[in-house]
């Protein structure tokens, strides 16, 4: 689902239901220019948080019915430098739940890495390198998302209620020849969707994809995503404040290193959101229950 990041992720959790059609929609570019000072990735959004993911996948056949399920409970940490990768404690896996020993042997060799970087930080210059690299990402992930606004062809279509949220309904048509700049921005060219704003606070409350063309990763190589690929994300409020991911579901079609063909389906779920700090990070424990 990385391709969709570079705009965010979620499901709502409930329908949207119209609302009054009587007030005059916003003026489009004011509020596209506002929404957009406040786009930044999932991964972005999260990495302040701990969290519990929650993922339900379904292999499917060539009739989209299911052949096998797998659950997997994971508690979600964030990496301690810019581009590692999250450190994904699972709790629960293939629907059962992880030994207690695993556990421990796990959380010992965390511990050890939060530590290692805990002294290496000590030193200045690693500090200042720190910084530089968080700034280079910062600027990667700015156009990113600077290029869907190149890619797409954005109009309004409406007003809807989403959670008791005001949310001004957004169409995105992939522009013919947009010239994209990023590796990000050229995905978005296969896909079509449509995004929720928040009228009052310009936040992203839910976004539906559907791949339109198929999509070739590493020169096909590696992968080949088919058209009628969809997702659909959505976000809620933390804490009654910052807008974080709460759901994504998916149904890919794909074929991987050319030779096998891969269809399924899923959700992730995102709750009991913790702030992540320096405190946390060399002592493992369950995110409290904070939703």
């Amino acid at each position: 689902m990385g391709v969709w990041l570079v705009v965010v992720s979620g499901w709502a959790a409930s329908v949207p239901a119209p609302i009054a059609a009587d007030r005059p929609l916003p003026e489009l570019q004011l509020f596209l220019d506002e929404a957009r000072k406040r786009l930044q990735p999932d991964d972005s959004r999260q990495s302040g948080y701990m969290f519990v993911s929650t993922e339900h996948r379904q292999k499917l056949d060539g009739r989209g019915r299911t052949t096998a399920e797998f659950t997997t409970v994971s508690e979600s940490y964030p990496g301690f430098a810019p581009g590692e990768e999250r450190w994904r404690r699972v709790i629960v896996e293939h629907g059962k739940p992880v030994a207690q020993d695993v556990l421990r042997k796990r959380d010992e060799e965390r511990r050890k890495h939060a530590e290692d970087f805990a002294r290496k930080m000590q030193d200045p210059r690693e500090r200042a390198k720190l910084a530089r690299e968080r700034e280079k990402e910062r600027r990667r992930a700015s156009e990113a998302v600077d290029d869907a606004f190149r890619v797409y062809d954005i109009a309004m279509l409406g007003r809807e209620a989403i959670d008791g949220h005001d949310t001004i309904v957004l169409s995105m048509t992939p522009r013919p020849r947009a010239a994209a700049r990023t590796r990000e921005g050229r995905w978005l060219r296969a896909f079509k969707g449509r995004a929720w704003v928040s009228e009052s606070d310009y936040e992203l409350v839910k976004l539906e994809v559907e791949a339109i063309d198929t999509i070739s990763m590493g020169f096909g190589m590696l992968a080949r995503m088919h058209k009628g690929t969809t997702a659909a994300f959505a976000r809620r409020q933390v804490d009654g404040a910052t807008w974080l991911p709460a759901r994504a579901e998916y149904r890919v079609s794909a074929r991987v290193l050319m030779l096998k063909s891969m269809r399924e389906g899923g959700t992730v779920e995102f709750s009991s959101y913790r702030k992540f700090g320096v405190e946390t990070a060399t002592t493992i424990a369950p995110p409290a229950n904070r939703d």
